[in-house]
């Protein structure tokens, strides 16, 4: 798989049998994105799909909104001493009368792949004035088909099936159709993909769609889905206070705890069509207590390279240009 994935060779232990052996890892490297030749962020990414990271970045920021908005992506040459490529620096066009981004929103430069708000000079900073409204979003899904997301995410991941140290997002329509799915070892980063997919396909807004995540649902993931126009946000594990807050105030549904045929429905409760059991406010009998995870709950999704099976037009990611 090439620069996704990356080989070393590890000493096992099982049952107090020592061996050595090669393994698969997951590929981790920083990629520098420039608008304008300028320098706004690095963020550690796993390589591949970086054009749609570097679009779906821009997207959540507000810089960009649609696919004209992208004049041109390409790869910078000369990145090293001798004048090389390592394909880990990029340069955004934008096209003419689109305004560059504005300097609050260089993240000092370093974006980990844990935690993409690393850097944020304040909370308010983050608060990004969307394009699009998703709080009168016609999407309705039926409880039982959303029961269905996380395994046909996690069956359509193929790198995590060699290194089991990615996490992935998914756009699914309405009937439970994936569209795409990119994975990364940055949560962040594979939403960042999928919405710079949509953008450069000119999919956006994201209508009637559920963006699906193998992880938790944090602040900056609701945010990623707001400026994108998708209306719910479902994650495997638990959302977080403020992720929760920004969702109810732009009318966004999030799921959390999504296993199964069981769910948490934190905001938007009216897109999942269903009917109370017993009296409003009342714990059903044998349910956990909620918001309580269970241990290693959070298995970690994703990709460099992506994975599409929607009939809907998509945009090739074409091959390295150099400069």
């Amino acid at each position: 798989m090439g620069r996704v994935t990356a080989r070393r060779r590890v000493l096992r232990i099982r049952d107090g049998v020592p061996s050595y052996r090669p393994d698969t890892l997951a590929a981790e490297e920083p990629l520098e994105i420039r608008v304008g030749g300028r320098p706004l962020t690095v963020t550690m990414r796993t390589p591949g799909d970086d054009f749609d990271l570097a679009a779906g970045f821009l997207v959540s920021e507000g810089v960009v909104h649609a696919a004209e908005d992208v004049s041109a992506i390409r790869y910078c040459a000369g990145a090293t001493a001798d004048g090389g490529n390592t394909y880990n620096v990029l340069d955004v066009a934008l096209a003419p009368g689109v305004p560059a981004p504005d300097a609050s929103l260089e993240r000092n430069f370093y974006t980990t792949s844990s935690c993409g708000l690393c850097g944020k000079a304040s909370l308010d900073a983050v608060r990004t004035s969307a394009a699009w409204s998703v709080a009168e979003d016609a999407l309705r899904v039926a409880p039982e088909l959303l029961s269905l997301l996380p395994d046909r995410l996690r069956a359509a991941q193929r790198v995590f099936d060699s290194t089991g140290g990615l996490h992935a997002a998914g756009l699914f329509t309405a009937d439970g159709e994936l569209l795409c799915l990119r994975e990364d070892v940055g949560r962040h980063n594979a939403v960042d993909k999928v919405v710079g997919h949509a953008l450069r396909s000119g999919l956006l807004p994201l209508r009637e769609t559920v963006l699906m995540v193998s992880g938790r649902a944090s602040f900056e993931l609701v945010q990623k889905a707001v400026m994108a126009g998708v209306p719910m946000l479902a994650a495997v594990s638990a959302p977080s206070s403020l992720a929760v807050d920004l969702a109810a105030d732009s009318g966004l549904t999030v799921v959390g705890f999504l296993r199964g045929s069981s769910m948490n429905v934190y905001t938007g409760a009216e897109r999942l069509p269903h009917q109370l059991v017993g009296r409003p406010g009342e714990e059903p009998p044998g349910d956990e207590p909620p918001g309580e995870e269970p241990p290693g709950v959070e298995p970690p999704g994703g990709e460099g390279a992506g994975s599409e099976v929607s009939r809907r037009p998509t945009l090739p990611t074409g091959g390295p240009a150099r400069r």
